[in-house]
């Protein structure tokens, strides 16, 4: 028969994984760190996940607890504060009942930039592709509000649009080529590629692609396959955007 101590280190190896996953931690850290932290309370825990599911089971007994869940926006700083938790529970500096303090603290609060440092960081990542370019100051500068352009897009379009996947990243693509395109054609920049190239990173899906490479080397084909086709789809519809605005340009005969 479960125990009581069972039942709550069943609940909150769950919902650690349920973290783990909507934050955009890969497959095997989420499963590892479940079952440390089950093994160093005292149960024995076996753990599986995929993208949309974490399975968390006792091991002697049998009782699984299922917590659906979806692909989600990343956020790294709620893996490393889960990580650092289970890195302090294993070395006895923290009691089971901070472990379940913590981690519906963790749980509960919004961890997100403000929107003038998400615009500063949207240019500067969008800079920073030009440099191997060799552009020039102007193409310099015009990338970095083309790329925040696109950036503020696509967020808005995701607010908007939720129901419909990948329409941010076309809709960032699309005004990313339209200014850098309209920009040549009045003479105020000199190479629209370089821009468009470079102005598009801050919607490349960057970590996805390092987690789903993470994965398959780690054997976990399906999840690790899934996130890559994912990630790829994404970086389809970025590049459908900017042929589409490229194209609607070219008809207009402005390119």
């Amino acid at each position: 028969m479960t125990t009581s101590h069972e039942h709550a280190v069943l609940d909150v190896c769950a919902r650690i994984g349920r973290i783990l996953l909507e934050s955009g931690a890969e497959t095997p850290r989420i499963e590892e760190t479940v079952e440390i932290i089950g093994r160093t309370a005292g149960v024995a825990i076996s753990c599986y996940v995929t993208l949309t599911a974490v399975f968390v089971s006792l091991t002697n007994q049998p009782e699984t607890q299922l917590t659906k869940t979806k692909l989600g926006a990343f956020n790294l700083q709620k893996v490393d504060d889960i990580n650092q938790l289970s890195r302090e529970f294993s070395a006895g500096q923290v009691s089971f009942d901070d472990i379940v303090t913590r981690v519906a603290a963790i749980d509960q609060h919004v961890i997100d930039f403000n929107w003038p440092t998400k615009i500063l960081g949207a240019g500067l990542v969008s800079v920073a592709p030009m440099l191997v370019f060799i552009a020039d100051w102007s193409d310099l500068g015009l990338a970095f509000f083309i790329g925040i352009a696109g950036y503020l897009t696509a967020q808005l379009v995701g607010r908007k649009a939720t129901a419909t996947p990948y329409a941010k990243e076309v809709a960032g693509g699309f005004v990313i080529a339209l200014l850098a395109w309209s920009l040549v054609a009045s003479g105020i920049g000199h190479h629209a590629e370089n821009m468009i190239v470079s102005a598009v990173m801050p919607l490349v899906p960057g970590v996805a692609l390092t987690n789903s490479m993470r994965e398959i080397m780690a054997g976990h084909m399906i999840s690790g396959t899934v996130r890559a086709l994912d990630a790829l789809l994404i970086a389809a519809a970025i590049g459908g955007g900017v042929v589409l605005a490229t194209t609607l340009l070219h008809l207009c005969g402005m390119i």
